[in-house]
Parts: structure tokens; C-alpha cells; sequence
């Protein structure tokens, strides 16, 4: 069976999340390290936007310095989210498409998801995987009320993709932060929240631990990719690109503030 890297459940500062996906993605490419699955927290709580967004049009600035939330640009496109520090896991997987045997994009999702869709399985939720639209990433339903969203970065033949499982969920919290153009209140915003988003909490009607979360998971990827997923940590490698990133890149307002920024 082939084995893929699991890095254990962490929580990291955003800056510092977002500088390991991308220094797990040139390990790859450089061929310096495995097929990589990685599972992780957020500490603050923090907002991350798509690469080609802009900061400002996205986010409630104001409302997330007053009470401590971060906030991030990812490499990757896709809308603005919010990662709770309680109330989610954040996946990455970092692996080449030939080895996901997968030879498009939307493939590259599928193939992903379906280890999402099988923890949520096994944890006794059915999922279905949508393809999305132009304007809409693909993500991961149930009952048509969105319970992961992801998206991607491409570089050599190797992709990242990154995306939260909500564990639970708190609308009116997650809409203090996210800003939507067309809502007057909060709370215009929530009550049409409802009807689109759910959880792990809401679908099973009981509160689970994240590490049972993180163990389904495990297995759920494990089961629908056919891997033995072996737990290791950070090379040296990395983590000196991680570390330069996260404070070079991630934490500076130059790649925070501009929308479409010209490097990867």
C-alpha cells in the first residue's frame, strides 16, 4: 500500500498555517518529501481570503482587531472564510496529480473529497461532493447545505488543496467578520446562512471532540484514497521555509492588502 506523511493535529497562528501548506507544496515539487496529509487548528481564530481578493471588500477589519481574530491571504483562490479556533479542523493535502491519479481539477476535488465525504461517514453523516460553477469552488453538502469548502494551488504537476470540515457552527459570530456586500445587518445575513451552511454538530445533533474528527479523518482518507497515511513531522527543510514565509510574506501588509499578487 502506498504510504502518503500525516503531520498531526496543530494549531498555528494564521501567518504561520499558510506558510506551512506552502513550503509542504516546494518540498514536493522539489521532491524533497512524501505525498503529504496535514490536519490543523487556528490560534486566534482568523479570516483568510482568496488569493485575488481584496482585504478590505472582504473582511470587517475593524471587527476583527477589537476582538483578536487574524486574518490571512491564502495562495490559493476561492472566497473568504472564517476558521474558528474551536470549531473546525482544517485539512491540507499536498500530493502529486499522478499519484491522485486524477487529471483535472475538478478530478484533483473529487478525489480529495471523497476522504472527507468518508470521515463524515464514518462518523454517521452522508455528504455529497459538488462540482461548483465559475463562481463557486466545488465543496461538500449535506442535505444541500454546504459543510467543507477548498480550493487549490497547482505548481509542477503537484497540487495543495486546503479546506475547512465544520465542526459547528456560530453564524452570527462568523458574520461579525465576513463582510457580504448585499446584507444591511448581520443578521440579514445569517437567517439566509442557515439555509446554505451546516456542521458536524447540527447534522448529528450532539457536540464531538475534534479528535474524534481528526481520527475520522484519518481513516476516512486513508480508506477512500487506498493509502497507509504514517505520521511524521517538518523536515529542517520546510520548516526554514515556513518560518521565512510567515514572517517575510504572510504577516506583511504588502501580501495581505494587495489583491492579485504576482507571486506564488
Amino acid at each position: 500500500m502506498n504510504q502518503w506523511r500525516l503531520l498531526k493535529l496543530e494549531a498555528h497562528d494564521p501567518h504561520m498555517n499558510m506558510a506551512i501548506d506552502e513550503a509542504i507544496l516546494t518540498a514536493k515539487t522539489a521532491n524533497q518529501v512524501q505525498n503529504t496529509i496535514r490536519f490543523y487548528l487556528w490560534n486566534p481564530s482568523a479570516v483568510s481570503i482568496g488569493k485575488f481578493q481584496k482585504l478590505e471588500n472582504e473582511v470587517w477589519l475593524e471587527n476583527c482587531r477589537k476582538h483578536g481574530v487574524g486574518f490571512v491571504r491564502r495562495i490559493t483562490g476561492g472566497g473568504a472564510v472564517y476558521h474558528d479556533a474551536k470549531d473546525e479542523v482544517t485539512y491540507s493535502v499536498v500530493a502529486s496529480k499522478e499519484d491522485l491519479e486524477a487529471s483535472d481539477i475538478t478530478e484533483v476535488y473529487a478525489k480529495t473529497y471523497s476522504g472527507l465525504a468518508e470521515a463524515l461517514r464514518i462518523l454517521g453523516i452522508r455528504a455529497d461532493f459538488n462540482e461548483g460553477n465559475a463562481k463557486v469552488c466545488p465543496n461538500l453538502t449535506v442535505n444541500g447545505r454546504k459543510i467543507s469548502g477548498s480550493s487549490q494551488s497547482h505548481k509542477h504537476g503537484t497540487v495543495l488543496q486546503h479546506g475547512t470540515l465544520l465542526i459547528n457552527v456560530d453564524l452570527e459570530k462568523m458574520f461579525t467578520f465576513l463582510r457580504v456586500p448585499w446584507a444591511k445587518t448581520c443578521m440579514e445575513i445569517v437567517e439566509v446562512a442557515k439555509q446554505r451552511i451546516t456542521s458536524i454538530k447540527t447534522e448529528l445533533g450532539k457536540d464531538v471532540a475534534i479528535e474524534q474528527v481528526s481520527r475520522a479523518l484519518v481513516e476516512g482518507f486513508q480508506n477512500a484514497l487506498g493509502i497507509e497515511l504514517v505520521e511524521d513531522n517538518l523536515s529542517v527543510y520546510e520548516l526554514d521555509i515556513a518560518r521565512k514565509l510567515a514572517k517575510e510574506k504572510y504577516a506583511s501588509e504588502k501580501w495581505n492588502f494587495r489583491a492579485m499578487y504576482s507571486s506564488a
